[in-house]
């Protein structure tokens, strides 16, 4: 059974699939009309930076979605297609548009506006996030109750055995990386992003979503994907699937509860769709007994090596 994954914001970076769209003028161009769509020359800001503008939040989001679906498409149209999906935060959006839930343009829409809505959550400066390596996962979760009644701060990602990351306010965040060296962690170390994701703080980008997806069709899924939220299977009711859209935003992604469940579903062959690695790092963890491929989206060629595997 083969499952695609794909990657969420870090993923990117400057230069990311340049030999892809010099080999492929239908890639190229498809990369480029979807920045007309949102208003900026996206194919130039992937391939020639500045990395500062590429990281911002707004243009990362779309670029990461674009080159995923793109590669997808690629996929797709030579034979190869996923039993399952599902996809890191932002990554999760490129697992329901292959999975026809969402429409491209809509998903497009969407995440850069999730981006802007993310940005301008909290205040610069006052939200981050930090990664734990080396901890368990209730070690962690002690810790941050601790020091924090209110939520302040929270394990928002489970990404493998012995990695989370915790989000919330600058103050505790820092508190709780400090702690956890105390315990025992490895390393820990503040993530380059605008806000502190998954947490209570970016309740007002569900509010942001909820309104963007009045007028969007979600249809059912055609093939299983796995929420983040739930670490299970999205629902078929296309009001359900919009309410895990929006509260994704603000609560935790059970990344190794959800490559834990594809493989008791039977995935043993995992596709890494998209830019980067990263999530090919965490599969090694969570499970050594499964097959992982990714595309890291630099040459046709490469990825003409990967039908067989994604068939």
């Amino acid at each position: 059974m083969v499952a695609w994954i794909f990657p969420g914001q870090g993923s990117q970076y400057v230069g990311m699939g340049k030999t892809l769209f010099e080999e492929s003028a239908i890639i190229r161009e498809f990369i480029g009309l979807s920045g007309r769509m949102l208003g900026f020359d996206m194919l130039r800001l992937m391939l020639e930076g500045p990395e500062s503008e590429l990281t911002l939040t707004q243009n990362a989001q779309p670029a990461i979605l674009s080159v995923s679906i793109a590669l997808s498409d690629f996929l797709s149209e030579r034979g190869a297609k996923p039993d399952i999906v599902a996809g890191l935060s932002l990554g999760e959006f490129s697992a329901l548009t292959v999975a026809g839930s969402l429409e491209y343009a809509d998903a497009l829409r969407l995440v850069r506006l999730r981006g802007i809505a993310m940005q301008e959550a909290i205040p610069p400066g006052e939200g981050i996030m930090a990664a734990i390596i080396g901890l368990p996962n209730e070690v962690v979760e002690k810790i941050c109750l601790e020091i924090s009644s209110e939520e302040e701060v929270i394990v928002a990602n489970y990404n493998c055995p012995g990695q989370v990351v915790v989000s919330g306010t600058t103050e505790k965040v820092r508190l709780v990386t400090s702690l956890a060296l105390e315990a025992g962690a490895r390393k820990c170390v503040e993530l380059s992003v605008s806000a502190p994701f998954h947490s209570r703080f970016l309740q007002p980008v569900g509010d942001v979503l909820r309104d963007f997806l009045k007028d969007v069709k979600v249809s059912p899924p055609r093939i299983p994907v796995i929420s983040n939220v739930t670490g299970d299977f999205f629902p078929e009711d296309p009001e359900e699937i919009k309410e895990l859209i929006i509260s994704q935003a603000y609560k935790p992604v059970k990344w190794e509860q959800s490559i834990r469940r594809m493989i008791q579903l039977g995935s043993d062959r995992f596709i890494e769709v998209g830019p980067g690695k990263v999530l090919s790092g965490f599969m090694k963890k969570i499970d050594r007994n499964v097959s992982i491929s990714t595309t890291d989206c630099e040459s046709l060629e490469v990825i003409r090596e990967f039908q067989e595997i994604a068939n």
